[in-house]
């Protein structure tokens, strides 16, 4: 074992030397395997980056919820347009599944709009406004930053009262407190109530930040009361959640008096869609990231192969003499096949270095980090492209005859 550790360490000084004597030509050679690496690293980024802010989106929306709504979240074209055609939710559903549902545990109705908020002379526009029940509380995981909800008692009477999200504290009230003031939302007058904390963006797009809530009957009395209604509601837990969306369906059919052979006129949507829409992303991107890695590092190992031969050839007569002295195949396969596979190695920490720029640049728009076992798969692809594109070359140079290499030159 010390012998062949003693051989491997002399291997690898060779190695070096050969690879420090030809700067320029190690680092063509090494230009595919950075373009592979970069390629592996930002696709695993890109993915990593997806499925946190996918994750992070699930938890706003709140676990075990479905939504009884109108459209479906995820249609064609043309199933929208037959979608059109539906009668409108009612809020009136939420007091029949409440009723009559055995797996949920909070039902609320709500109903939204997009109004601008303003205070004084500062206006935010495109607000995402929603009414609902004291329930919402029970359904969504409601965080507040200061103040209160608002009560049972504030929404039988209609109250003008309203809670803001972050951005919208942040815009009108900067540099003071927002409890107590008064605002106007779509020209009506409210006083605020509470903040809710930060939240974030919804996969990127949606600010949860940018909205306001406030009672039903406030909303329905200041932006009308025929407006399509979603309901909202939590089930009792994950394990129950198909039996409550085939719960929730009989009793919306039998509300809405759906004949028994007739489709549905409504859509129950419910997180598990926006899975099945980040696993075709995420599919697509792995096999794009796959073609164009397996493609670089394909180019990027034919050079370290055509490289490995030219050095071969050049030390033809180096060969011959440490033959000639002792040395075995074994010392000159493995002084070869450690060039090759240092050549990638080098290559790989320039191209795990230059990703760790491009996730700066990935993380500014989604959460993205370059995480350890992308890093050692990068170094693991770079050790098996040498290997299995260094070992030809190195085989044909351990397997040379001493005397003809000695004659070489």
């Amino acid at each position: 074992m010390a012998r062949f550790l003693i051989e491997l360490w002399e291997a690898f000084r060779i190695a070096s030397r050969s690879l420090m004597a030809q700067k320029l030509r190690s680092l063509l050679t090494m230009l595919g395997i950075i373009i592979g690496i970069v390629t592996v690293t930002a696709m695993f980024t890109i993915i990593t980056g997806l499925e946190r802010e996918f994750e992070d989106s699930l938890a706003m929306l709140g676990t075990n919820v479905l939504y009884v709504e109108r459209y479906a979240w995820f249609t064609s074209p043309s199933e929208f347009m037959k979608q059109r055609s539906r009668p409108r939710i009612d809020i009136s559903l939420a007091d029949e599944i409440r009723r009559q549902a055995r797996y949920v545990t909070a039902v609320a109705p709500t109903q939204q709009t997009v109004r601008p908020v303003k205070f004084e002379g500062r206006a935010l526009y495109g607000v995402y406004t929603q009414g609902s029940t004291t329930d919402i509380t029970r359904v969504m995981d409601v965080n507040l930053e200061s103040g209160r909800w608002y009560t049972e008692f504030e929404v039988q009477n209609g109250a003008p009262v309203a809670i803001i999200g972050a951005n919208v504290a942040e815009e009108l009230f900067p540099s003071e407190q927002p409890l107590g003031k008064h605002i106007r939302i779509g020209g009506y007058r409210f006083d605020v109530i509470g903040v809710m904390a930060r939240q974030g963006k919804f996969m990127g797009m949606f600010s949860f930040d940018d909205q306001v809530q406030m009672p039903l009957t406030t909303f329905r009395s200041c932006y009308g009361r025929f407006r399509d209604a979603r309901i909202e509601i939590r089930a009792a837990t994950a394990e129950v959640l198909d039996d409550a969306e085939d719960e929730i369906t009989g009793i919306v059919r039998a509300a809405r008096g759906v004949d028994a052979m007739a489709e549905n006129n409504f859509s129950i949507n419910r997180t598990e869609m926006f899975e099945e829409v980040v696993g075709r992303v995420k599919g697509i991107t792995y096999a794009i990231g796959i073609f164009l890695t397996s493609l670089a590092l394909v180019v990027g190992g034919i050079g370290v192969m055509n490289i490995m031969f030219v050095s071969v050839k050049e030390r033809t007569k180096e060969i011959g003499i440490r033959k000639a002295v002792g040395a075995k195949r074994r010392a000159i396969l493995s002084q070869f096949l450690i060039e090759a596979v240092a050549v990638c190695l080098i290559a790989g920490l320039l191209g795990v270095s230059a990703s760790a720029g491009i996730t700066e640049i990935v993380a500014r728009f989604i959460p993205a980090a370059l995480a350890v076992d992308t890093i050692a798969l990068a170094f693991g692809i770079c050790v098996g492209v040498g290997i299995v594109f260094g070992l030809v070359p190195a085989w044909n140079a351990a397997h040379q005859d001493p005397i003809d290499a000695l004659r070489y030159g």
